[in-house]
């Protein structure tokens, strides 16, 4: 499996980084230690690419991310972007579960196994997309704007 922390907390000591990311760990680091801190932990998927959706009102933009790294943000320099097309059965998966929350926008990271399948990983209300606009071309800012000058969007939290 995999432990990551909840939320990236930037801070150094000794002038040392120690800002963590997806790490690999195995049954027997698990110990009385982890009541110090909350922690997360998922199943590893044997991942073929990740994947960044943002879904801003009904609008998709899914970005495949290749790296051959179990965690994609420890190295921006050895990222691939392509856009993708999501199979209409996770699209809807996808807007069920800002649906049930209210949102009307939303970033879901997803792992992409070799198989083909796709693996939930998590949704940030207010994930980073910006840096994907600028290497793919699509169209995330205005929709954006568009949603915000829209307003309510059927009752989904702005």
């Amino acid at each position: 499996m995999i432990a990551k922390t909840l939320r990236w907390t930037p801070y150094e000591r000794d002038g040392v980084p120690m800002t963590s990311w997806a790490e690999p760990v195995i049954t027997d680091e698990i110990d009385d230690t982890l009541r110090a801190a909350p922690h997360l932990f998922q199943a590893r998927v044997e991942k073929a690419a990740d994947l960044r959706v943002l879904i801003v009102g009904r609008r998709v933009f899914a970005v495949r991310i290749d790296s051959g790294l179990l965690d994609w943000r420890t190295d921006y320099d050895a990222l691939s972007y392509s856009v993708v097309d999501l199979p209409e059965r996770l699209v809807k998966a996808l807007y069920a579960v800002l649906d049930h929350f209210g949102l009307a926008s939303g970033s879901f990271d997803l792992a992409l196994d070799r198989d083909g399948e796709f693996h939930w990983l998590e949704l940030n209300p207010n994930g980073q997309w910006g840096w994907l606009e600028e290497e793919t071309g699509l169209e995330m800012s205005a929709a954006i704007a568009e949603l915000l000058i829209q307003g309510d969007l059927d009752g989904h939290r702005l």
